[in-house]
């Protein structure tokens, strides 16, 4: 397959942007993913790339967008961050990717058994990395059932799932308040803004309605 070119973005519209997401990852999960020379992707994108879709991501080493996905070099912006929240240099790198590199779909993918959302449950704190889980507690105290505190941690996977798909909510929300121009692309019908969450334990992607 070949690399992104700039008629190839332009023909891509927000829905078939996300359907080639969602193709790619059933792609992903039945192991039959496309053939690409990677080497030649790297030539025909060195005078330029073409993304279709942005993906805010987290640094987890078993979720890599381009691999879940079943995409190639040139083909998403990957925004990678313990937990996947937003901040204002989050949201400026998706207004580049979205409103002046042109892709059409941009993804907040949370995942099963996160690392991070279990510090987040458990209230870690050390280092630098209490910041980090600062910012991502607002999801913790959203979760409100179970309501017994001892099993409010990372040691109940159920409470972990359900904190990560509140976060990625809370991203989206984050996402559409905090940024005017996302927001007025979306609105405009020249963005879609879409959660999903991705199990570890079978590849899937879901979706968020």
């Amino acid at each position: 397959m070949k690399a992104q070119t700039k008629k190839t973005q332009q023909e891509m519209t927000p829905e078939t942007s996300l359907q080639a997401l969602k193709d790619g990852n059933k792609r992903f999960i039945n192991a039959s993913q496309v053939v690409r020379d990677l080497n030649a992707q790297v030539d025909a994108t060195s005078s330029g790339q073409y993304p279709f879709a942005t993906v805010l991501h987290c640094i987890d080493s078993r979720v890599s967008a381009e691999h879940i996905f079943d995409q190639g070099i040139g083909d998403l912006f990957s925004i990678r961050i313990a937990g996947n929240f937003v901040n204002e240099d989050i949201l400026g790198s998706m207004e580049f990717a979205c409103k002046l590199a042109g892709t059409k779909v941009l993804v907040v993918l949370g995942h099963t058994a996160c690392g991070a959302i279990k510090g987040a449950c458990d209230h870690a704190r050390m280092g630098n990395l209490t910041a980090l889980i600062n910012k991502i507690e607002p999801a913790v105290d959203a979760v409100t059932i179970p309501v017994d505190e001892s099993i409010r941690n990372s040691s109940n996977i159920n409470f972990v799932n359900s904190v990560a798909a509140k976060n990625v909510e809370m991203t989206l929300i984050d996402i559409r308040k905090k940024s005017e121009i996302l927001k007025e692309m979306e609105a405009n019908g020249d963005l879609i803004i879409i959660g999903g969450m991705y199990d570890i334990s079978n590849g899937k992607v879901t979706f968020y309605a």
